[in-house]
């Protein structure tokens, strides 16, 4: 009589083994595609597509930009509003555009997988693409019906009517910068002496290629097409750079008034720290004992050039502000947390506010690639949620990540620019 038991383990035993061989085979084969879709040629693979997509949205970037030029040329053409066909396709090539720097931008983090960058990657690629496809048709549109029913000499009427407007409202740049020499030190003004100097020079670059477009107009067998465009590119940074000037005129005078509290929020704030370390271990006291000494030696060696470096200091303290949360660490009550963000923001934001306005400036005069200007628009997110939000702790978090963004677009830019010297 046979034993059920012996037939059961006679059939389990080699099940097992069968079953066991084949887990073993299928967790290599997983195992063996992860590593394939990690391996040095999948990440080499996913960055070039990672690439390819940043190229494809830097020229939707610059298109949009073109757009926007195009759109406000119209109105003056038109005598009002921009045409709904181009006013729908700037709408769209936008909001493509901030879509794909978003995704771009996470693509680009540390740790994202090859297959996922590569997806994503091709996904930018061809959302830009269309984007790109769509306003290259809007374009032609306009441009037959501009060429059909608006005159060369009606373009160049236009163009030195904002030529005129510009001029306004700028009024005297070298002024600003008196302003400014005659306080503060030169790191404080240098940019805006640039900024001066470049819009001056663009304002008489745009006038001299209007003459030369009038020029040419009135000649038939001349185009004063190419002048044309070339006075509004100058117009266009014209206009870039006398807003650079007046924001960071503006920037530097209000560091100037903010420094005094600034200095008083963090001295406050160091003092509040020290009675905390009194409640510590010993081992924890020590150590942010030392962390203390040294930010109020920075703090002591900052003020001391506070009034001729307002925009230095606040940013200096901003940092320090920073600097001494880490410190803290968890030692802090919810309420102290609360207290210390409430009185650090105002400072935080200015500081992120002046690197996004360098940052702005350095993307504007550089051959910038997505890395920069998907960090740009990061950053100028990051500080609209700051100061949107309502709680303190949330709202200065945000304009931290700003401050460090814009600080990586500028670096960045600042790079191809270097890069490029003929820019």
């Amino acid at each position: 009589m046979t034993d059920p038991a012996g037939a059961f383990l006679g059939w389990l035993v080699p099940a097992a083994v069968v079953f066991g061989i084949t887990a073993i085979a299928i967790a290599v084969i997983v195992w063996a595609v992860r590593r394939a879709r990690r391996s040095p040629r999948a990440r080499a693979a996913a960055e070039q597509a990672r690439t390819r997509a940043g190229t494809t949205l830097v020229r939707l970037d610059d298109e949009v930009g073109e757009l926007d030029l195009e759109v406000g040329l119209s109105g003056a053409l038109y005598g009002g509003d921009a045409p709904a066909s181009l006013r729908r396709a700037r709408l769209t090539a936008q909001h493509v555009r901030d879509d794909a720097f978003e995704e771009y931008r996470t693509i680009s983090a540390p740790g994202v997988a090859p297959a996922e960058i590569a997806r994503a990657a091709a996904r930018i690629d061809r959302r830009a693409g269309e984007a790109l496809a769509a306003v290259a048709a809007a374009r032609a549109e306009h441009g037959a019906w501009v060429r059909t029913n608006v005159s060369a000499a009606g373009q160049i009427d236009a163009a030195r009517r904002r030529l005129a407007d510009l001029r306004a409202t700028m009024g005297d740049p070298a002024a600003l910068v008196a302003d400014l020499s005659s306080r503060f030190a030169e790191e404080e003004w240098r940019d805006a002496s640039h900024a001066a100097h470049a819009a001056l020079a663009e304002v008489t670059e745009a006038g001299r290629l209007l003459d030369a477009a009038a020029s040419r107009a009135a000649d038939p067998s001349l185009s004063a097409l190419p002048d044309l465009a070339a006075a509004e590119r100058a117009l266009r940074k014209a206009e870039s750079d006398a807003r650079h000037l007046e924001e960071t005129h503006r920037l530097v005078l209000q560091a100037a008034q903010a420094v005094p509290d600034e200095i008083a929020g963090a001295r406050a704030a160091l003092a509040s720290a020290s009675h905390t370390r009194q409640n510590l271990e010993p081992a924890d006291t020590e150590r942010l004992g030392g962390e203390l000494h040294a930010i109020e030696a920075e703090l002591d060696r900052v003020e001391a050039d506070a009034a001729r470096r307002p925009t230095r200091t606040v940013d200096a303290i901003a940092r320090l502000r920073g600097r001494l949360d880490l410190a803290l660490g968890d030692a802090r009550t919810a309420q102290q947390r609360l207290r210390g963000a409430r009185t650090a923001l105002p400072g935080t934001l200015a500081a992120a506010r002046g690197a996004i306005a360098q940052a702005e400036a350095s993307v504007a005069h550089s051959r910038a690639g997505a890395d920069a200007r998907s960090r740009l628009l990061s950053a100028q997110h990051e500080l609209a949620q700051a100061r949107q939000a309502a709680d303190p702790v949330a709202a200065i978090d945000a304009a931290r990540r700003a401050l460090r963004d814009a600080e990586d677009a500028k670096a960045l830019a600042d790079y191809a620019r270097l890069a490029s010297p003929g820019r």
